[in-house]
């Protein structure tokens, strides 16, 4: 199964709405989801500290910033079919 990895940080609105329409996602692809704050390690403040929330599968960015139903969809079946 593949892994898709989320990466956010506590009192993210953003990241709050993206969560959502991510597991909405979860009914309809294959996926196990990763959540990773991005508090917990420097690199992964220094990578992505501006562009959260970012959802990442096999090492490539998905969507970042403003994650919406329609493009993680599209980029989901890209990544799981």
């Amino acid at each position: 199964m593949k892994e898709l990895i989320f990466y956010t940080r506590r009192q993210c609105g953003l990241c709050d709405e993206a969560k959502l329409i991510i597991n909405l996602l979860r009914d309809d692809f294959p996926f196990e989801l990763i959540e990773r704050n991005i508090d917990e390690r420097d690199e992964w403040t220094e990578r992505f500290g501006l562009m959260i929330p970012v959802a990442e599968m096999d090492g490539e960015i998905l969507q970042y910033g403003q994650i919406d139903f329609f493009t993680m969809s599209k980029r989901l079946h890209e990544k799981t079919r």
